[in-house]
């Protein structure tokens, strides 16, 4: 096969809906929530505080069960390989990046939910309290919240890298981003 034809049969070679919805659902709420986070801290203690706790708490528990969600699908659903014209370290990177920001969306949540239910406060989706099922430890609570702040900062560097090559690939005009878009661009049909 030519590498013209190789290349527009992988341009028609798309992700399923669902899992552009949840790439895209999670890259916002993700986004949204590190945003959310880092503003929390810096009114940590105001008053009126505590209701961006309970938004963040909630959100979270909402983003835990799509990340859940999604890796189910991912290990389900394995994409398309690269082109074959993308080297091999270019691949492997592509793999290893992917699978890093898996880890790291799992992580974040187990581990800001472990501090959470460590801490003093309850633990609230909506203001509907959730059952405590570990007594409150201040300075055990406090090592999962410094885990989980060190987490988003490395999953925030590992966003940037990810955007960083979709925004290669679209400028490059070589399919991958496309893969990922919700329309498909049917000049490549």
């Amino acid at each position: 096969m030519d590498s013209i034809s190789s290349i527009t049969s992988y341009k028609k070679a798309i992700y399923a809906p669902v899992a552009i919805f949840l790439h895209w659902a999670l890259a916002i709420l993700i986004i949204g929530m590190v945003t959310l986070g880092w503003y929390m801290m810096s009114i940590e203690d105001t008053p009126g505080g505590d209701w961006y706790f309970m938004l963040h708490k909630s959100i979270g528990i909402i983003v835990s069960i799509l990340i859940l969600f999604r890796l189910m699908w991912r290990i389900g659903h394995t994409p398309d390989r690269l082109p074959s014209k993308f080297s091999n370290w270019q691949a492997r990177a592509s793999s290893m990046t992917h699978w890093v920001l898996y880890i790291l969306m799992v992580a974040m949540p187990l581990v800001g939910i472990a501090g959470a239910m460590l801490s003093k406060n309850d633990i609230s989706f909506f203001s509907v309290a959730l059952p405590r099922i570990i007594s409150p430890n201040h300075d055990l609570a406090e090592i999962f919240f410094s885990l989980h702040s060190i987490i988003a900062w490395v999953l925030v560097l590992h966003i940037c890298l990810h955007v960083a090559a979709a925004l290669k690939h679209l400028i490059n005009k070589d399919g991958v981003f496309q893969r990922m878009w919700f329309f498909k661009n049917r000049s490549n049909e």
